[in-house]
């Protein structure tokens, strides 16, 4: 649950999102403000004007405003024109081509407002990918950021116009498929990598090659999974456990999985939810290790049928039984690992959130640190998919330019390596393949099958 918010970068965002045209603006970068720090002198480092900075922080007109250490304010583009000497003039001009060619120049155009649950995880992926931006930065890295509100209701277009857009090396977004058309053209035409990071409709990959499309559609996603699946358990049986929930979409997968099992000659049978024990027990082999697929992902059906495998074990103890399950199942993990380890379960994914480890449980405490408040209890965390995709792209962008093609996986993810293919058509852009198979062995340990 999200806590109280104190006077942060999301306050920030909070008042962007109130003004008429907070959809449409752009802001040089974030400062976090520094004991003793003036608003003169803010303004005064960054070369701008008060009452540029006042427009970019509105909060700053409210009665009674102070500025307190550890607040972040936006930093507007100067829109004036500075009176410079030629000397002034020849430093700003070498500073430019610079950062023309030392500097990756960052979009980010996503709901950025705390209206609804849109936003506010989006503002915690934007969170992860500045984390991920002041890694690199310490590493040698620059970075130039620009940031966007681009709201359900906002026109991409008009957006598209606005001061920085066309100087962007990449740009992350956006969340909505309605204006995914007209920012795959922009791209195109400005020949600028475009990053789309969460679940779309629509195929603007396939004719666009600057597009890397990490969302994977169930169709492609469990079609990889069957793949593995049928190499993985080659000697194995097969019962698939019809759990009667008419809402499910696992259906994709169970129709795809029975296919391919026919077509590599193996063994399969069919059982129900509601079946008695003794015609449960009638699905399994006694000769091959079985492995035990639902046609749900529902946690009340997965109880169910592990409480039939435990009566079934019971009385047959010499019969291998697994599981193998879904990407939901990892949000019931910490709840049934006993169980899962039991029946040595495999649970296929895209990314793997592992609590325990030294380098995430760091990165939560920074993120605690930064922006007074703990990451939402969502799976995948945004803030770490953010900056999963900000040491991926960017790093590679500043290492290979143009060239960046996303083949090689960074293999310091903290949640969701990336590997990226050409997606069907000769001019097309690349499709996320990332897949791995969760393992929750008997010794009650976890690994990570990575494909």
């Amino acid at each position: 649950m999200i806590r109280f918010l104190k006077y942060s970068l999301l306050t920030v965002l909070l008042c962007l999102a109130t003004i008429a045209d907070a959809q449409t603006q752009n802001y040089r970068e974030m400062h976090k403000v520094k004991k003793g720090e003036t608003i003169f002198g803010i303004a005064k480092k960054y070369e701008i004007s008060i009452e540029e900075l006042i427009k970019a922080n509105p909060d700053m007109n409210s009665v009674g405003y102070e500025l307190k250490k550890g607040d972040y304010i936006f930093i507007p583009y100067h829109t004036g024109k500075p009176t410079t000497t030629s000397k002034d003039k020849s430093a700003q001009q070498n500073k430019t081509i610079a950062a023309k060619t030392n500097t990756v120049k960052v979009g980010i155009m996503l709901p950025l407002h705390n209206v609804d649950g849109d936003g506010r995880r989006m503002v915690e992926y934007y969170r992860g990918i500045l984390m991920g931006c002041d890694k690199l930065k310490k590493e040698g890295i620059n970075i130039d950021i620009k940031a966007w509100n681009v709201a359900i209701d906002t026109d991409i277009n008009q957006t598209l116009s606005q001061q920085g857009a066309t100087d962007c090396d990449v740009i992350f977004g956006p969340l909505y498929s309605k204006q995914v058309p007209a920012l795959s053209e922009f791209t195109k035409k400005h020949g600028i990598k475009l990053v789309i990071p969460f679940s779309i409709t629509g195929n603007d990959v396939a004719k666009n090659p600057n597009i890397f499309q990490v969302y994977q559609s169930p169709e492609q996603f469990y079609g990889e999974v069957v793949k593995q699946f049928t190499t993985r358990f080659s000697g194995s049986h097969v019962v698939v456990v019809d759990c009667n929930d008419r809402q499910s979409d696992k259906g994709v997968f169970t129709f795809t999985l029975r296919k391919a099992l026919a077509d590599k000659g193996m063994t399969c049978s069919i059982t129900n939810i509601t079946n008695s024990d003794e015609s449960f027990a009638k699905a399994f082999s006694t000769t091959k290790p079985n492995i035990v697929v639902l046609n749900t992902a529902r946690s009340p059906e997965l109880n169910t049928v592990i409480a039939k495998l435990d009566k079934y074990k019971a009385t047959m103890p010499s019969v291998k039984v697994s599981l193998f399950g879904y990407t939901e199942w990892l949000m019931y993990a910490k709840y049934n690992m006993d169980k899962f380890c039991k029946y040595d379960t495999c649970v296929p994914s895209h990314f793997y959130y592992n609590p325990l480890s030294t380098a995430t449980k760091d990165f939560s405490t920074e993120y605690l640190k930064k922006f007074d408040q703990s990451m939402m209890d969502y799976m995948p965390r945004f803030a770490i998919t953010g900056y999963d995709h900000a040491m991926f792209f960017i790093s590679g962008i500043s290492k290979q330019g143009k060239l960046f093609n996303g083949t090689e996986p960074y293999a310091k993810a903290l949640q969701a390596q990336l590997k990226f293919r050409k997606a069907d058509g000769q001019n097309s852009g690349m499709q996320n393949h990332n897949l791995m198979f969760v393992h929750y062995n008997t010794n009650k340990t976890i690994s990570i099958i990575q494909f």
